[in-house]
């Protein structure tokens, strides 16, 4: 007889491959999960480092903007109480002015009652006379004198209020500048969103000096300063904001780290003052011959290493110096102050 054996594992073999399946799907879908939750965990690290960023400025701005409220202030009152000294030095001066005249005219009177007297053999010296001649002659002086001092304070006082006037000018005048550089920092901040949050560019306004800092990598290719495609993304928003801006200066600052040129590319940029020249004026030319901004507002300088933003140490230090700055900033405030004076004349 034949013997028949059996696998006894044979009726365990779909449940286990069930099994096996089941984990497999499980650690896909944890895996998946984990990477979400890494992504998730990232982005709002960034969205946190950008309103960090962002109430740090605005922070700044306050302090800044309170320190120079204070000192206008002092200076305000320093001047009104100028003004109130010169006031009431006025009203001595116009009482005492008052006085003098009066005792003029009582010795001229004086004078004529003695001169008649004399004449009419009534008066018994001409030494009266000649006393109350020299009398009227001093006050008359002292007249002279009161009335040019008065002269003088009124102009002082004339040019006190012409200085208050114009510092309240140059404050409007200030306060109207930040409110349109504010918006332009919005209008940036909107159409520059995806590179910020990737932190290749910060914005960051100070009172009336906005700055557009870029990493060299947004736009050029390592020792090269041709802006590359990507780049030419990054500067097309920017130059479609600095086109409708005809009230501020712009200037294209070129910055690198401390690190000397590669021999392969110095027959081109001998240093890093030619490479951060070259790509600030390179910037200037886009936003002119592409962007369409007025070549009047703009100017091309290069720092080279000169002014790093962290230590050249390490290589992330290294990365944040080698950057291009925009820096916008007030074009002629007199000008702006002398619109705002004419406006004011002509409301009255």
């Amino acid at each position: 007889m034949r013997k028949i054996s059996f696998d006894r594992t044979t009726p365990l073999r779909g449940p286990a491959l069930a099994i096996l399946c089941a984990v497999a799907v499980v650690g896909c879908v944890s895996t998946e999960t984990h990477t979400k939750a890494l992504a998730e965990l990232d982005a709002a690290k960034k969205a946190t480092a950008q309103l960090q960023q962002k109430l740090d400025q605005e922070a700044a701005q306050r302090k800044v903007a309170e320190q120079q409220a204070v000192s206008l202030g002092k200076e305000r009152e320093t001047l009104a109480a100028r003004s109130s000294e010169l006031q009431s030095r006025l009203d001595g001066l116009e009482k005492e002015k008052g006085q003098l005249n009066n005792e003029l005219g009582n010795v001229r009177g004086q004078i004529t009652d003695l001169e008649n007297k004399l004449t009419s053999g009534n008066a018994s010296s001409q030494e009266e006379i000649t006393k109350l001649q020299k009398q009227s002659a001093e006050l008359a002086d002292n007249a002279s004198r009161i009335a040019k001092e008065r002269e003088q304070l009124q102009q002082e006082q004339s040019q006190l209020a012409a200085t208050l006037e114009q510092e309240r000018l140059a404050k409007l005048a200030k306060e109207e500048e930040i409110s349109r550089l504010t918006r332009t920092q919005e209008e940036l901040s909107k159409s520059l969103q995806d590179e910020i949050s990737k932190g290749n560019i910060t914005i960051q306004q100070v009172r009336d000096h906005l700055t557009i800092n870029m990493v060299d990598r947004v736009l050029f290719d390592s020792g090269q300063a041709q802006v590359k495609p990507a780049g030419v993304k990054v500067l097309k928003p920017v130059s479609d904001v600095l086109n409708k801006i005809s009230d501020k200066q712009i200037r294209i600052e070129g910055h690198t780290d401390n690190l000397n040129i590669s021999p392969k590319l110095q027959d081109r940029f001998k240093t890093n003052w030619e490479l951060s020249t070259a790509r600030a004026t390179t910037v200037v030319r886009y936003l002119i011959d592409q962007g369409g901004v007025d070549r009047q507002h703009l100017s091309a300088v290069g720092y080279a290493d000169t002014h790093p933003l962290a230590s050249n140490e390490t290589e992330q230090g290294r990365a944040s110096n080698r950057r291009i700055e925009i820096v916008l900033y007030p074009k002629d405030l007199k000008r702006i102050t002398g619109q705002l004076e004419n406006t004011s004349s002509g409301t009255k």
